[in-house]
């Protein structure tokens, strides 16, 4: 556990985001051994926070930390089975996940402002900033279970081609590994695209598992690949997921969960009433994507919309454009075709929409009282970066009855 006297070290606190997590954190931590790397400062925070009007453009602190804490829809247990941190936590998808489980978060970590605005809403926590720097890192606290983290993906330097620790410096990656080095959590479980396989040649993975295994000393399986539509999701979505566990828990074996629950189709996560008319497409929108779908066709590519039936399985929603085009719906419910915003032509009168982003929540696992709290450019991007919660819980599930003895087997 870190010393207060390293804590009373610190610059005094400029920033209401940094002085709100750290707030919230003591909060969420308070009367645990988890609140010392947060109570010298916590007090600090308060008179900053509740001396700052939100008009300073902190939108997420717009209500009282101290009364909605654990006002809000996915509260900590309150008899926590384990303790984990969430790094790159974007709206929390890993901590939908370890909560579900019946673990208790006590530190997160992402740098998008609209991302911790949802996840403020959510698990009444606003997570610290950038974990790259060192301020950051001085925050997590010593003796939590487990490490998740949906790092980036990045190019190492391999000129000396050791493939080793420093060889990582620079990436997000190396900063993963180093809380790792530092803080020694029974277990870690990352997740990443499923490109990381091939990634620079397939040396980024190949260097990312050497210093796992052999740098920091952890029993890591062989990463795999996971999809989202085995466990109860209607989304075709792979991931490549790596776990590993400390040496000395003298764990020698680790299986990834079987599929659970491959029956789900769009539509029984398609909303249940008819859909604003601003989902729609225009005709000329459709024009355009029906020109560009055959282009990609005469030059022998696969490139193009797509319309997901309601007996289908959506592609993999990811941020950009592409997301919502591989994923374009029938949904002929409409009535009223009335723009209410600008577009180019007519509202198609064949259906043709876009899924909402209430829809795109149901297709990563997230509840329905799960809030989206920001517009909707702002929830596809969060929803397109999140993890798929029903498959990252059934793994955790896995990793847990490894490392919790009196957890159910």
């Amino acid at each position: 556990m870190s010393k207060p006297s390293n804590l009373h070290a610190r610059p005094i606190i400029s920033d209401l985001s940094e002085s709100a997590a750290i707030l919230s954190h003591y909060l969420q931590c308070k009367d645990t051994r988890f609140e010392l790397p947060y109570i010298s400062e916590a007090c600090q925070s308060d008179r900053q926070t509740m001396a700052s009007p939100p008009s300073v453009g902190e939108e997420y602190l717009q209500y009282d930390l101290f009364d909605n804490v654990n006002n809000v829809p996915f509260p900590a247990p309150k008899s926590p089975l384990f303790t984990f941190i969430d790094l790159f936590a974007g709206i929390g998808g890993f901590r939908m996940a370890f909560q579900n489980l019946g673990g208790k978060c006590v530190f997160s970590s992402e740098w998008d402002d609209q991302a911790k605005k949802t996840y403020l809403t959510n698990y009444g926590e606003v997570p610290f900033g950038d974990i790259t720097q060192e301020r950051t890192k001085s925050f997590i606290p010593d003796g939590f279970d487990v490490l998740c983290a949906g790092f980036p993906c990045q190019a190492f330097s391999l000129a000396g081609k050791r493939r080793g620790f420093e060889e990582t410096r620079g990436t997000l990656f190396f900063d993963v590994a180093e809380i790792i080095r530092r803080k020694q959590p029974k277990a870690f479980f990352l997740e990443n695209v499923k490109g990381l396989q091939v990634h620079d040649k397939g040396r980024t993975l190949k260097t990312i598992l050497h210093v796992l295994r052999e740098d920091l000393g952890y029993f890591v399986p062989d990463p795999q690949l996971v999809n989202a539509m085995n466990f109860g999701v209607p989304q075709h979505r792979e991931r490549l997921y790596i776990v590993g566990f400390r040496k000395d828990l003298n764990i020698h074996s680790f299986e990834y969960p079987l599929p659970t629950d491959t029956s789900k189709r769009f539509i029984d996560i398609r909303e249940e009433k008819a859909v604003s008319v601003k989902y729609y497409l225009s005709t000329q929108y459709i024009q355009t994507l029906v020109n560009h779908r055959a282009r990609h066709e005469a030059a022998g590519h696969g490139f193009g919309y797509e319309i997901i039936s309601d007996d289908g399985v959506a592609n993999a929603i990811v941020v950009g454009g592409m997301g919502r085009e591989r994923n374009i719906v029938v949904d002929k419910r409409l009535n009223d075709f009335t723009p209410i915003t600008r577009i180019k032509g007519e509202v198609n009168h064949e259906g043709w929409r876009r899924m909402t982003p209430r829809e795109w929540a149901r297709l990563q696992g997230f509840p329905d009282t799960f809030k989206i709290a920001v517009a909707d450019a702002s929830a596809y991007k969060q929803f397109g970066n999140s993890v798929a919660v029903p498959a990252i819980q059934a793994t955790a599930d896995k990793l847990l009855k490894k490392i919790i003895k009196n957890k159910e087997s």
